[in-house]
């Protein structure tokens, strides 16, 4: 017995041994600054994840309590929302059994059997009938000489963070399209509004004309020309209702409601102004990115599987033994001298496999080199889609104030036609095409304003959401996934991606 403690104890300070390599974050070089930035704002951060910092209601930053509640309404009732987080509690689980697998088995078997045997198999020749009784725990534990199951562990784990990660990334994702959406439908609002105001002018127009040719002052062409034009706006009115409802239904699907209950009023009046976002704001901002966490996430599950594959190239030891009582009679059981115990140790030494586990280790590293891609990727995508913002909004707000001048110099055409055509200097077709150019110019300022917000939202998304600290919208769980391993960074160095 003292011999067989020693080989344990000797066993348990090898088990210190991890094989394969500890995680290092890969090299990464990023932009000196944003090329569509403002001044000192424009530098670029190392994109490494915090996950435990809540990202906030960034949508308030609007100031549209109608779209509150709807972000609401969607983080409570949006059923991929819930699928994403059965997800998340599935690679909790996952993780739970990969640490349960480090731990001793025990087992309590207990079993009674009462048999008997005949004469002619008896010793003395006689039938006999016996009871037998037995209290044993089981006993099983694999030694991790080697780090397999600690990798495998450590695997787990970076599976169950990259799908916390995933769930911040969708919910992410909901919110930006539930604010997308919103603003569509505000936008289309405002469209139709103003659709409906000029159709109200061309009835007016297509009224007067037909007078001024019943008593001969206009011919029939002037006549069919306003009717032409009054009808060519009512189709455009249709349309944008059109549109208006399949809108309408994606703002139902969104917040888990059936598109034939759910109504949004109409409403122009929500002329939100994008707020002003410096891209430097804070630090965390492309830290926070779920995606960018996600995919390093992964990077270290795969990391941590290289590590398992070399360590079944080694000796694998499972102990498993028993103790227990055992006895003929119940009121005996559990006496000391009816104790027992067994310790068997297993020995188990990969001499022929067909190269199956070099296969696995190849495997492993190739997985490696995929998730390092993939990670690079996510953060060049993360660069691209942040400049894709900031250049739609440079160029959209310049795009907009030239509409702006241009509306304004063609509604005081309009005036100047309406009156030009009262004191019989032109026809009425000159004030159709100032009417149509002011109609086309109002409609442009709007929808510019409309693609502000979008690229707005797309500004937001792409930096990996909001910066206030806000809670209340989920459980506390879910505002700080804290991560159950340390890394090791590697410094940022100029240049590209790197390893």
């Amino acid at each position: 017995m003292p011999q067989i403690g020693l080989i344990l104890i000797i066993l348990f300070f090898t088990g210190a041994c991890t094989m394969g390599p500890d995680y290092q974050r890969p090299t990464l070089t990023s932009p000196a600054e944003y090329r569509h930035g403002v001044g000192a704002d424009k530098i670029w951060r190392q994109a490494i994840p915090a996950d435990d910092l809540p990202r906030g209601e960034w949508w308030r930053i609007y100031q549209d309590p109608i779209l509150n509640e709807l972000q609401q309404r969607a983080a409570a009732n949006n059923l991929e929302l819930r699928a994403a987080l059965a997800r998340l509690e599935q690679a909790r689980a996952l993780t739970r059994i990969s640490e349960a697998d480090l731990l001793p088995r025990l087992d309590l078997q207990p079993s009674g059997q009462r048999a008997r045997k005949p004469a002619d198999l008896a010793p003395a020749g006689q039938a006999r009938t016996t009871t037998t009784l037995n209290l044993p725990l089981i006993f099983g534990y694999e030694l991790d000489l080697w780090g397999r199951l600690r990798r495998l562990s450590e695997a787990a784990k970076a599976d169950f963070a990259a799908g916390a990660a995933d769930f911040e990334n969708f919910r992410l994702l909901l919110h930006g399209e539930v604010a997308r959406t919103y603003f569509a439908l505000r936008t289309l609002d405002g469209e139709i509004q103003l659709l409906e105001k000029t159709l109200e002018l061309r009835q007016k127009n297509q009224r007067l004309m037909a007078s001024r040719f019943q008593h001969g002052l206009n011919d029939r062409l002037g006549l069919s020309r306003a009717e032409t034009e009054v009808a060519t706006t009512e189709a455009e009115v249709i349309i944008l209702h059109h549109r208006r409802s399949e809108i309408e239904h994606a703002l139902a699907l969104l917040i888990g409601e059936a598109a034939s209950s759910f109504i949004q009023e109409a409403n122009s009046t929500s002329n939100a102004v994008p707020p002003m976002i410096k891209p430097g704001l804070p630090a965390q901002l492309l830290q926070r990115r779920p995606d960018v966490a996600g995919a390093e996430r992964r990077l270290m599950a795969v990391n941590a599987r290289i590590g398992a594959a070399e360590a079944a190239f080694f000796p694998a030891i499972r102990l498993t033994g028993a103790a227990g009582f055992g006895s003929t009679e119940l009121s005996s059981l559990l006496s000391l001298g009816n104790r027992f115990w067994n310790l068997a140790p297993q020995l188990s030494l990969p001499l022929f496999d067909g190269g199956r586990n070099r296969a696995r280790l190849e495997q492993a590293k190739a997985a490696h080199q995929e998730a390092l891609a993939q990670y690079q990727q996510t953060i060049l995508r993360a660069f691209k889609e942040v400049e894709d913002a900031l250049s739609a909004l440079k160029h959209l707000d310049a795009q907009q104030n030239a509409q702006r001048r241009a509306a304004a110099s063609a509604h005081t055409t309009v005036k100047l036609a309406h009156h030009r055509h009262s004191a019989g200097l032109v026809s009425y077709l000159e004030i159709i095409e100032s009417e149509r150019s002011a109609l086309s110019l109002e409609r442009a300022v709007l929808l510019t304003n409309g693609q502000q917000l979008q690229a707005h939202i797309a500004l937001v998304k792409a930096l990996g959401g909001g910066w206030q600290e806000t809670e209340g919208l989920y459980p506390p769980s879910l505002h700080s996934l804290q991560l159950p391993f340390q890394t090791k960074t590697v410094e940022v160095s100029p240049g590209g991606l790197g390893r």
